[in-house]
């Protein structure tokens, strides 16, 4: 489930001493974390620009898999690092920074959702209607398959929201269940259903993909 990586995250792929990189950000241990963030809130820009370069792919992947749009995705992901670094003061290091991060971004991507929820809904599900909800013409055919270029995301995003977050965490940020748990308030059974229902729907919807990919290709031969 990789992403294309953001504008800012290519201007600063060059990893910071002492840390090394993964697809999904630099990697570093605790109690490195825990200097890098006092640093940060001492007011070390060198720091700051390190928090940002740890968490900033990972962050967009998840923003990018939750929302379906690279605008909303890089909106958030900017105000969320701009909320982080003038709040560094009030980090309680009993905690990861990422879930920190995470749950400030999902709040102002909730946020945002509520404020402009008809057009997200129309921009982002709109294109997503199976050909079968309409006459079947080659027309037809072929924007599905366009629209379904990205069939993972066209899947994920026509999952409920709960589902579709609990997947993209475990899956794709390999979180596990007690992190989601505490990140989404609720209990870890909770989570379990959620997942194993996400990944059920998933599969039937990528598997209904495939059809309609079949059906456009059969179209145009």
């Amino acid at each position: 489930m990789s992403d294309a990586q953001p504008p800012a995250e290519r201007a600063t792929s060059r990893s910071a001493p002492g840390y090394s990189r993964s697809g999904k950000g630099l990697l570093m241990d605790r109690a490195q974390e825990r200097r890098l963030i006092r640093r940060a809130a001492a007011g070390d820009k060198q720091a700051a620009e390190a928090c940002i370069r740890a968490h900033q792919q990972s962050l967009y992947a998840y923003m990018l898999r939750l929302s379906g749009r690279p605008d909303v995705a890089e909106d958030i992901v900017q105000e969320a690092f701009v909320r982080v670094l003038t709040s560094l003061d009030r980090f309680d290091d009993r905690y990861r920074f990422s879930t920190w991060l995470f749950t400030i971004a999902r709040r102002l991507y909730v946020n945002a959702c509520q404020k402009h929820k008809p057009v997200y809904e129309s921009d982002v599900v709109g294109g997503w209607h199976s050909s079968a909800d309409g006459p079947e013409s080659p027309v037809i055919d072929a924007e599905v398959h366009e629209n379904t270029r990205d069939s993972l995301q066209a899947a994920l995003l026509r999952l409920p929201e709960d589902q579709r977050e609990v997947v993209i965490l475990f899956h794709q940020q390999d979180w596990p269940i007690a992190l989601i748990a505490q990140h989404m308030g609720m209990p870890e059974g909770t989570v379990k259903s959620h997942l194993h229902r996400g990944r059920r729907r998933l599969r039937a919807l990528l598997e209904a993909s495939e059809r309609d990919a079949a059906r456009v290709e059969e179209a145009w031969r």
